[in-house]
């Protein structure tokens, strides 16, 4: 076993220079290569394109809401503004990184709020929106506090997250109580799963990327202890990436399927899933590369 155990570099010098970025993580700066600050985190990210590109493909495809091309061009985004934030461990490509997250909310929050409004509330909400993000980059670029990022990131996600089920509970159950009531109790029980793997994959990502903060140095003695290859699972903020894409994908795809059954179109389309077994999307029900029907 010891020839498939590879030693991390002694050097921490690397390619971009001196880390201007107010933070830094527990994988260990430029260790695996010169030119990458941080390898593991970096290629993590992979996760975000591919399943931004599946989303935008679908979206085209299958014309839902041309909101949600906007929604999965910022989750494009931020996985290429944090693959160069942890690949050269920059100030700018910090705010390429965290910037964009606050962006791609405020889309899904103003989808969210904005749904079946008349044109004058949507250029409201719009306008509330957009006044919103101004402040939250200007304070954010003045008191450069991740912790004021953090917050202001999960109290958004948080409220678009209660709109959504407020609008499942309110709004469309008792729509499919009255147009469908043979397939209403399975359309929510499919829904509610949904949101709530979402939900659970988006948190399960927050507890791994804390324990990788709070017992670093631990983590860093046994990483060195195990050496390469297999030390990268032991990358805890590489776990934040994989999951929260996922999540934050999923949370998407609640949003589309929402959208479809509260515009009546629940015997159009079907919620294309097995979950925890494959990754979710809402199809036509004709689609040939449907895994199971509904």
């Amino acid at each position: 076993m010891s020839i498939l155990q590879i030693p991390y570099r002694e050097g921490r010098d690397g390619f971009w220079g001196e880390q201007t970025s107010t933070l830094n993580w527990c994988e260990e700066d430029y260790n695996i290569t010169y030119y990458c600050a941080e390898l593991v985190n970096t290629l993590t990210n992979l996760m975000f394109m591919w399943l931004g590109v599946k989303g935008l493909r679908n979206v085209l495809e299958f014309k839902h809401s041309p909101i949600f091309i906007l929604a999965y061009v910022g989750y494009l985004v931020v996985g290429l503004g944090s693959m160069a934030f942890h690949a050269t461990l920059k100030y700018e490509m910090q705010l390429a990184d965290e910037l964009p997250m606050i962006y791609t909310v405020f889309i899904m929050c103003y989808a969210t709020f904005s749904y079946k409004r008349s044109p004058r509330t949507q250029l409201l909400i719009a306008s509330i929106m957009v006044g919103l993000g101004i402040f939250i980059t200007v304070y954010y670029l003045y008191a450069k506090n991740p912790v004021f990022h953090q917050v202001a990131f999960a109290l958004i996600t948080a409220t678009t997250i209660f709109r959504g089920f407020y609008v499942m509970e309110y709004q469309l159950r008792p729509q499919l109580r009255e147009r469908n009531p043979t397939a209403c109790s399975r359309i929510m029980r499919e829904m509610w799963t949904l949101a709530l793997v979402s939900i659970i994959t988006f948190v399960g990502g927050f507890f791994i990327w804390n324990m990788d903060n709070i017992f670093c140095r631990h983590l860093t003695t046994a990483k060195n202890q195990l050496k390469l290859p297999w030390s990268i699972v032991l990358e805890g903020h590489g776990w934040w990436h994989i999951l929260t894409g996922l999540g934050a994908y999923e949370m998407i795809l609640w949003r589309i399927w929402l959208v479809r059954c509260l515009g009546g179109e629940e015997e159009k389309f079907m919620l294309d899933w097995r979950p925890w077994r494959s990754i979710p999307q809402v199809v036509p029900r004709t689609h040939k590369g449907a895994t199971k029907s509904s």
